[in-house]
C-alpha cells in the first residue's frame, strides 16, 4: 500500500494517489496526505488508477477527507476507478457526495 500526494501550486489541486489495497492499514498515511499540506487546496483529486481493492474503512476515510475539505462545500473528485471500485462507490451512494469518474 502506498499513498502519494502532490500539490500543484499553480492550480491549487492536491492529487492523492492510492496504490494497491485501500483499507484500514492506509488510514494514517491517507490522513497525512491531506492534513500535512502547507496551503488549503482548491480541489482534492483522489486518483484510484492503481487501487486494487477498497473496503468500508476506505469509505470512512473518504468521508473524513470530505469533512476536512469543507463538507458540502468540498470540491473532491475521485478518478480513474476500475469497475470493482466504482461499483462499491456506487452501491454506497458516494456519487451523491463526490464527483466520480
Amino acid at each position: 500500500m502506498a499513498i502519494v500526494s502532490s500539490l500543484d501550486g499553480s492550480t491549487g489541486e492536491l492529487t492523492i494517489k492510492v496504490k494497491g489495497r485501500f483499507d484500514f492499514s492506509a488510514h494514517q498515511e491517507f490522513r497525512d496526505a491531506y492534513e500535512k499540506v502547507d496551503s488549503v487546496p482548491a480541489l482534492y483529486m483522489v486518483d484510484m488508477a492503481e487501487t486494487t481493492y477498497l473496503d468500508s474503512s476506505a469509505l470512512g476515510m473518504l468521508l473524513l477527507l470530505r469533512d476536512h475539505a469543507g463538507g458540502d462545500a468540498a470540491k473532491i473528485k475521485i478518478s480513474n476507478c476500475n469497475n470493482d471500485v466504482k461499483k462499491i462507490l456506487t452501491i454506497s451512494n458516494f456519487e451523491q457526495l463526490f464527483e466520480i469518474s
